[in-house]
């Protein structure tokens, strides 16, 4: 477990991560976190949730339309 503290960033709040953290979620500076609201609490997560969706959908279409797309590949 890694404690953070809060800190003033303008009319802001925010955490400073350690390195270790940064390496972990393969971000770094510059890059967005989204802050998931999940049953047991938050998560920090570089992934954009409605992205996921998006692509789940995509890949739902392109499995149904294989077929399809292989031929217009060509």
């Amino acid at each position: 477990m890694v404690k953070l503290k809060i800190r003033a960033v303008g009319t802001s709040a925010g955490v400073i991560l350690p390195k270790e953290a940064l390496a972990h979620l393969g971000v770094r500076e510059g890059d967005e976190l989204y802050l998931v609201e999940r049953p047991n609490g938050y998560q920090v997560t570089p992934y954009d949730p409605d992205f996921e969706k998006q692509l789940e959908s995509a890949r739902k279409g392109m499995d149904a339309y294989r077929n399809t797309l292989r031929e217009l590949a060509k």
